[in-house]
């Protein structure tokens, strides 16, 4: 965990309650917080680094490196291969270890049946073998008196298949055989387990840097890399190894008013080169309009750099990218920044021209932001800009990533940006796709926000956020989408500190999983469910499911799915904490002094989803509707301290009240729950600590 990179629109996001998003790597779950709005205009990629546990893996990585007055160098080596004898989430027979020596690289060819014998269980989804029209295939049996076999089916392709998902019950899926017509296939699973191969990489690299003078800096860096996919099979073993290397160059051209320097950079990537990270920007292949790339890569960089000091800097840059096998392309960069009094004035521009294999393009990316600053208060002004023409070689007509949008706003604002201050902006969008093979308009968006901090002081902190947005379609059969995010958030304390208060407020626009799940058979007494086969077929339906009466019946369990069908909702949620904390007055007498031994924490929190299929935002947290309600979280919490932490008859009292609502794909579920617990602590002779729970 921790690992992510979280990237919109090719710009890194940070983690955190206060931040862009939060995540929960147990749920498998990321969620956008009310303060960074997601639109269906925004491209996601989320980065994380995982570890394939299938062998026995062994790392190893060194490096060394030796600086002198004018130059440098070094070297780095890193290596990770998989013990090919020593696997551990898979046992492979002789037969699958002989499949993987004659697969090579060809991960289609690593796949091995994946029937086994098996005895009845009515607990298990279980084949039997039949034959249809001279083909032995596989189907479902719930049979005892049947031959019966455990199967596991893996998807492999639209049509690319025989079998297709029928049915989803509480201990599986059940798949049934769909014969070829004319020779097409009809489904998308077969009747194998992908078997999994022993890998190694080897990386090594030598990189250097001279400067000659003040004015010259010259680095480079020299790669190797052997990447074998496949310990097992020498077939393909000729495509292990690859080459990489770059040099950067910077030279001062002018001195005086203004500085200029001359850059250039040239990076060549053998196509069997291989890394364990990215190379490029995470937005390198859309930058360049590169669909399916291959051949050896080179790539120019050259321009110039202009800093004129006081007043801002300016940059040409110009860029060629070459795949030996389909690709061409010449990129132009200019960038400017102007500081001027109370102007600010920033501006990046591209445009692109390539060739490739199947389709010629030209994409034109424009971004401006200005600012005006008078005193404490500012307006300003913003505009985006694309438009991507890409058109098929064959049929000069636009091909499917074509697009272009154009993007107008102003704010206005007054105060202090880093403390006290008030923002409010507009910004209209209008997107052109491809539609009946032409470019076309197809919405437009209107955005309104507020963002503010009205309180920041040492005992008090005040903000608040909205956005408002509306997406209007060209298509007048499409209803308009309305959303609002929205964020307010205070706190304070009182009376030197004797209460503490906390209350945050929350409206978001988003969606909600349908969620899917399945009971697991554990044993007995150790689960919290029971089957009862109501209609007497022996088959494990999902309704038949019920919490135990006794727990000696419990012997199963609910697990969640993955699941890719969510509903668009919209979200309240409230929080309010109250923290009494009388610890000031234990220099008092009498009654305060009494008082000063107890601390009070009260929590209560309310998160409520609803159906959002119209433009009416109900945003009461409290409202008792159920009609539209899909997901309800709601918790009170109090707990009442004596003599906190300090083990001198301690006393904490905890009442808690919980309501839990989820959607589920056979309806919803709701959960109650109320406790009350009682702790003592006592320390007796400075040695024993007497403790009750209860």
């Amino acid at each position: 965990s921790g690992s992510e990179s979280v990237f919109v629109n090719g710009i890194l996001l940070t983690r955190g309650e206060n931040s862009d998003y939060i995540i929960d790597y147990n749920a498998g779950e990321l969620k956008f917080n009310s303060i960074y709005p997601i639109s269906s205009e925004m491209r996601i990629v989320i980065e994380y680094q995982y570890s394939e546990r299938s062998y026995t893996r062994f790392v190893t990585y060194a490096g060394a490196s030796f600086e002198a007055k004018k130059w440098t160098i070094a070297g780095n080596l890193y290596s990770e291969s998989d013990l090919q004898n020593q696997p551990l989430q898979q046992n492979l027979s002789e037969s699958q270890v002989a499949i993987l020596q004659n697969a090579g690289n060809n991960i289609n060819l690593m796949t091995a049946p994946s029937a086994v014998l098996e005895s009845y269980s009515a607990n298990k989804i279980l084949y039997k073998k039949a034959v249809v029209s001279g083909t032995e295939i596989f189907q479902y049996s719930n049979l005892e008196t049947d031959v019966l076999y455990a199967v596991k089916f893996t998807f492999v392709g639209n049509n690319l298949g025989n079998y297709k998902l029928i049915s989803s019950n509480a201990i599986g899926k059940i798949y049934e055989y769909v014969g070829p017509i004319s020779g097409v296939k009809q489904g998308n699973f077969e009747p194998i387990t992908r078997l999994i191969p022993p890998t190694k990489i080897q990386i090594a690299t030598v990189l250097g840097a001279i400067n000659p003078s003040d004015k010259t800096a010259v680095n480079f860096e020299i790669g190797v890399s052997n990447n074998d996919l496949n310990l097992f099979s020498t077939i393909d073993d000729q495509n292990n190894k690859g080459i990489a290397a770059k040099i950067n160059s910077k030279q001062r051209i002018f001195t005086g008013k203004f500085n200029a320097d001359g850059f250039a950079n040239f990076q060549f990537i053998q196509n069997n080169f291989k890394t364990i990270e990215r190379l490029f920007a995470i937005e390198f292949n859309r930058d360049w309009n590169l669909n399916v790339p291959s051949g050896n890569q080179s790539l120019l960089i050259s321009g110039i750099n202009f800093d004129f000091k006081k007043t801002g800097t300016a940059k040409y840059q110009f860029e060629k990218l070459d795949f030996s096998q389909n690709f061409s392309g010449i990129r132009h960069l200019m960038s400017l920044v102007f500081k001027q009094k109370n102007l600010f004035l920033q501006s990046n521009s591209s445009y692109l021209k390539s060739t490739g294999s199947q389709a010629t393009s030209q994409f034109i990316r424009s971004q401006t932001h200005a600012k005006f600053n008078l005193k404490k208060n500012w307006v300003g002004a913003s505009f985006r800009l694309e438009n991507n023409q890409e058109r098929d070689n064959f049929s000069n007509q636009y091909a499917p990533l074509s697009q272009k949008f154009s993007e107008i706003g102003g704010f206005i604002g007054r105060g202090d940006s880093t403390k006290v201050f008030t923002e409010i902006g507009y910004l209209h969008r209008t997107n052109d796709s491809l539609q009946a093979l032409v470019l076309q308009r197809v919405n437009t968006s209107d955005s309104y926000y507020l963002k503010s901090k009205l309180i920041q002081t040492k005992k008090a902190n005040l903000s608040l956020f909205v956005n408002y947005r509306r997406l209007t379609f060209t298509d007048n059969i499409k209803p308009a989408e309305p959303s609002l995010n929205s964020r307010l958030l205070y706190n304070d304390n009182y009376f030197k500190q004797l209460l503490q208060v906390t209350t945050a407020y929350e409206n978001i626009s988003g969606s909600i999983a349908q969620q899917e799940f399945t009971y697991l058979e554990v044993n007995q007494g150790q689960g919290i469910y029971v089957w009862n086969d109501y209609n007497n077929n022996q088959i494990q339906e999902l309704q038949e499911f019920e919490i135990a009466t006794f727990q000696d019946q419990a012997k199963y369990v609910r697990v969640f799915l993955p699941n890719q069908i969510f509903i668009k909702t919209h979200q309240n949620k409230f929080s309010q904490s109250l923290n009494f904390n009388p610890a000031q007055w234990q220099n008092a007498s009498g009654l305060k002094k009494f008082i000063s031994h107890f601390y009070n924490q009260t929590a209560f929190s309310i998160d409520r989803k609803i159906d959002r299929n119209s433009d009416n935002f109900n945003l009461n947290p409290f409202a008792t509707s159920t009609a539209n309600l899909l997901g309800l979280n709601a918790g009170f919490r109090n707990n009442l301290y004596f003599n906190r932490g300090k083990q001198l008859h301690s006393t904490t009292y905890t009442f808690t009240s919980n309501k839990i609502k989820n959607l589920l794909s056979v309806g919803s579920v709701q959960n109650n729950l109320i406790s009350n617990q009682l702790q003592y602590a006592h320390l007796i002779f400075k040695s024993w600590l007497f403790n009750i729970d209860g």
